[in-house]
């Protein structure tokens, strides 16, 4: 009750401060451990809930979640590791959306429907893994850099990772970061570097166009993320989450393209082949993400 009720006054103070009420105010994280029902599964208690809290509480405008990539229940690596771990359902077995705003894990309180789950504004402050036993570093970089997309394509609207730099002041947290203790870079650093240069856009687009596209029977560890460029060039994200072995998709496009350049982002920042009035493109994906780079044809 303590917790609920400072998260219910920081949420009044902020909505009636005139410099900060324009800002979100994310909610308490591990909601789903509440002993008693004080309502925090819930950004703002609606009637009925039978919550210790009454009706019409507010909490919070966006659910924050610590949905880490690997969790007792899930602790080896396997296909669609990110994926899974972004689930907002209960077929997640990390610590989800679903057991802190759906039922709560630690006393099975109800709160949010699945529908109404399917669409709740949601955050994460914490996620990522550590290199240890299985997860080797290689694994680590591709999940941290799969981790992004999967959340993004997922309904979140941050993602934060834990953690840039590795820990020395704190027993067994020695080997999550991007980075070393000595600030030297591990391979997710240079993945991720590499896929936010290839994404990079400094401009804005005033209205985002359309593009028609498809993959024919797309495996379930295939996923894909369209975004647009400022000057009008598409991106499509294409990733798989194999541990082992490949997919191999034909992405379809509606419209005859003037040049797709293909990227890989655990290689390089430049295409690694640029193809010309290519109306669909064979691809061969494992266990990271290539970025197709499309260029409408110009009227």
């Amino acid at each position: 009750m303590a917790v609920a009720k400072l998260q219910r006054d920081l949420y009044k103070a902020v909505k009636s401060d005139p410099l900060l009420a324009k800002y979100p105010v994310w909610s308490i994280s591990e909601s789903g451990a509440q002993r008693d029902n004080a309502g925090l599964q819930f950004l703002d208690i609606p009637p009925g809930a039978q919550t210790l809290m009454p009706a019409g509480t507010k909490y919070a405008d966006y659910a924050n979640v610590h949905n880490y990539i690997y969790h007792p229940h899930s602790p080896y690596p396997a296909d669609n590791k990110t994926w899974d771990a972004a689930d907002p359902t209960a077929a997640s077995r990390v610590d989800r959306l679903f057991g802190n705003f759906g039922v709560t894990w630690a006393r099975r309180f109800r709160g949010y429907t699945q529908e109404q789950l399917d669409t709740l504004p949601r955050v994460t402050t914490e996620t990522g893994n550590r290199i240890d036993g299985p997860v080797t570093e290689e694994i680590h970089g591709l999940n941290l850099m799969n981790v992004y997309l999967a959340q993004f394509k997922r309904g979140y609207a941050h993602t934060s990772v834990y953690l840039l730099r590795d820990r020395t002041d704190e027993a067994g947290n020695q080997s999550f970061g991007f980075y070393r203790a000595d600030y030297s870079p591990r391979k997710a650093a240079v993945y991720l570097h590499n896929l936010t240069t290839i994404l990079a856009d400094k401009g804005t687009l005033a209205k985002p166009g359309q593009l028609d596209f498809a993959i024919a029977n797309q495996p379930k560890t295939v996923h894909e993320l369209l975004l647009q460029h400022s000057d009008g060039t598409f991106q499509l994200i294409v990733w798989g989450e194999r541990l082992s072995g490949q997919d191999r998709v034909t992405v379809q496009l509606g419209v005859t393209p003037a040049s797709v350049g293909i990227y890989d982002p655990t290689t390089g920042v430049e295409p690694v082949k640029t193809l010309t009035s290519a109306g669909s493109l064979e691809l061969t994906l494992s266990d990271h993400p290539v970025v197709l780079a499309i260029s409408p044809r110009r009227e």
